[in-house]
């Protein structure tokens, strides 16, 4: 079954994988003492975290880099709805949505998948996975961290951990370009 190009982030992803310095990286594959496993990808950003904030905080910011088509949910500010079609109709069989589960502005943002495309697969052990956004200040750039939690230790955990660890590194690295974009780069 094909799997979309992007599902993060949780926005939004094992053995080591060789990327260049200045894309993202894996930082850590572990086993926690439930059986489950977390993964953490990171990049160094050319911006302030103000700006690293904007991008992936707001649906707005989201547009700039991830995905054609992001908008917050009229009726609960907490649901970020994406999709890869700018035509998606909210709610439709194509899009994403992603419920944010803590705010520390400018720092942290944890958020959980709660809606998947129809084709997606392993949804059910995908809805157990918890993402959270981290960012700190390293010198003239920002530290991004994305952390993600609880892929079961199942054949569809292991394709899924599979599938994030590329995809994650992918949109971070996505992330990065738009500063380096910006900054002339």
């Amino acid at each position: 079954m094909p799997w979309p190009r992007f599902f993060a982030p949780g926005l939004v992803l094992c053995a080591a994988l060789a990327i260049p310095a200045a894309n993202a990286s894996e930082v850590a594959l572990r086993t926690e003492a439930d059986g489950t496993q977390t993964m953490t990808h990171e990049v160094l950003v050319r911006a302030p975290m103000a700006e690293v904030w904007v991008a992936i905080s707001t649906a707005e910011g989201w547009m700039r880099w991830a995905v054609p088509m992001a908008r917050l949910s009229a009726s609960d500010p907490d649901i970020l709805e994406t999709a890869y079609d700018k035509s998606a109709a909210p709610g439709g069989p194509t899009t994403i949505q992603q419920r944010f589960l803590v705010r520390i502005p400018g720092r942290l943002l944890a958020f959980r998948t709660i809606k998947a495309p129809e084709s997606f697969p392993h949804w059910e052990s995908y809805r157990q996975v918890s993402s959270v956004f981290e960012l700190e200040p390293a010198g003239a750039q920002t530290r991004v961290r994305l952390t993600s939690t609880g892929y079961p230790d199942t054949p569809a955990g292991r394709e899924l951990v599979a599938f994030f660890r590329t995809g994650n590194a992918d949109t971070l690295d996505k992330l990065r370009q738009l500063f380096e974009r910006a900054a002339g780069d």
